[in-house]
């Protein structure tokens, strides 16, 4: 947790790192606002290293209530963001919708985000989710522990696809691997649905380059940059340093992702590795915040 002196600091350089490139503010394509108890329950996870972390020391930075969280962001200067959100299980997916339509009509600023599991009705209540105004959905591959490719989400994708929304997945084996992560399973789903707008989180962690091979191929695969490129991501997953070529050359589809406010570490810390890359300012302006303007219409 920072204190509010630190804070202000963080806010100010976060500021003037966007504001040096001439942009109007940030967009964050992944972060996580839930239902309080659920939150709680991730921090937990985190607290107590469950399996899922791979045995990292994961302290959260940003360990806050809601209204301050999103206070937060706005001190920022985060102009649009999401409230990332997956069930672990069936029966809960529609639930959690329920709650995030809620948050994002009393939190403008965010993106009306959704999720989906492999179940009974998940066609069903993914069409009501994007009837009723969701912009981005969530699949968390490793938590969920179900294969994307599975039937039951088939028609799922195919409504995502034709609608256009885009869908944020977990689907790296990083930082722990699961029965369905990798780029294979994915790879079955847009086989299936090339025009899924799927955005891999973490950039694919471990599997960068296999997942950069996926957005070379498919003209809709984007990638975020949450938690890469960090000291923290660095210690143990680093990225290939011979695979920055290829994200210059996706710099169109590559989105700001920080994972707030579950990080180990500052949320300046995420802005100031994109940076080092030295991909230079074009790169940055469209990752920062162009790129998912375009994608949101922002």
């Amino acid at each position: 947790m920072i204190d509010a002196d630190d804070g202000d600091e963080e806010a100010r350089a976060i500021r003037d790192f966007w504001g040096g490139l001439g942009l109007p503010g940030l967009i964050d394509v992944h972060t996580h606002f839930m239902p309080e108890r659920v939150l709680r329950k991730v921090w937990e996870y985190f607290d107590t290293n469950g399996p899922l972390i791979g045995g990292l020391g994961w302290p959260i930075t940003y360990r806050e209530e809601e209204t301050e969280r999103t206070a937060v962001l706005r001190r920022f200067g985060v102009r649009a963001f999401t409230a990332m959100l997956y069930p672990h299980k069936p029966g809960m997916a529609e639930w959690l919708n329920g709650w995030a339509a809620d948050f994002a009509a009393r939190t403008p600023d965010c993106l009306h985000t959704a999720t989906l599991f492999p179940e009974p009705g998940v066609e069903h209540y993914v069409r009501a989710a994007v009837e009723s105004g969701a912009r981005v959905f969530k699949a968390h591959v490793q938590v969920g522990d179900y294969d994307p490719a599975d039937e039951r989400l088939d028609a799922a994708w195919g409504v995502l696809a034709e609608a256009g929304v885009p869908v944020v997945t977990h689907c790296g084996s990083g930082p722990a691997p699961g029965k369905h992560t990798g780029p294979e399973p994915v790879a079955r789903v847009l086989a299936r649905h090339p025009r899924l707008r799927l955005i891999v989180a973490h950039m694919g962690m471990p599997e960068y380059e296999e997942f950069l091979g996926l957005a070379e191929r498919y003209d809709h695969v984007m990638l975020d940059t949450t938690m890469t490129f960090t000291d923290f991501s660095e210690s143990f997953m680093p990225f290939p340093r011979r695979a920055l070529p290829r994200v210059a050359a996706l710099g169109d589809r590559v989105l700001l992702g920080s994972d707030f406010p579950n990080i180990p570490y500052p949320y300046l810390h995420q802005l100031r590795a994109l940076e080092g890359l030295e991909l230079g300012g074009e790169w940055l302006r469209a990752v920062c915040h162009d790129n998912a303007a375009r994608v949101f219409g922002l």
